[in-house]
């Protein structure tokens, strides 16, 4: 019976060609745990060496945005340091490409504006994605930001397909949404 549950698993992940795969609490120690495993696989895997950058530089953004933003937190949503916050993230393959997902709870309240951020990247050239990048550098800090404001035009630029996002309402907490993000690399 336990192995049957753990093949059903096992099946899945190979059906869809998944590498790794995390859900729990993201932080530092996390994070660092999962980009050295993240570092051994690509090298396993024979990935080029800017092939791998992109993947370790969209993974830093997408756990970032999790340990800053996910809703559902063990600390307290003010601490800025050591933060552990909910969410997933899995890394696969699909022709010869490779995939990014990511998903985390966030405040139903924030979805318009994440939405508004992500539509607009999508009709960005790949030109215009390193232009914005680079005035984000020279700018200010977003007053609603708890980075540098970059992690979506990262992802974006090292993505070779445009981000493909979703936000789905959490089946048991209306005031909450799960956000989706993926990158194709």
């Amino acid at each position: 019976m336990l192995y049957e549950e753990f093949d059903e698993l096992w099946q899945v992940a190979q059906k869809r060609q998944v590498i790794f795969f995390y859900a729990g609490y993201f932080s530092q120690p996390v994070v660092a745990a999962i980009s050295e495993t993240i570092r051994a696989r690509m090298d396993s895997a024979g990935a080029a060496g800017p092939t791998r950058r992109r993947i370790f530089s969209a993974f830093v953004e997408m756990s970032q945005n999790i340990m800053h933003y996910s809703s559902e937190a063990l600390t307290p949503a003010d601490q800025r340091d050591s933060q552990m916050r909910r969410g997933s993230f899995c890394i696969g393959t699909s022709g010869d490409h490779f995939f990014l997902l990511c998903a985390n709870p966030v405040s139903t309240d924030r979805v318009p504006g994440l939405r508004s951020r992500l539509e607009g990247l999508r009709t960005m050239t790949v030109d215009e994605i390193k232009a914005a990048y680079k005035q984000a550098l020279r700018a200010e800090v977003p007053a609603d930001s708890k980075g540098a404001g970059l992690g979506f035009l990262t992802m974006a630029r090292e993505a070779s397909e445009p981000l493909e996002f979703e936000f789905a309402p959490s089946p048991n907490e209306p005031d909450t949404t799960i956000f989706c993000i993926k990158a194709i690399i």
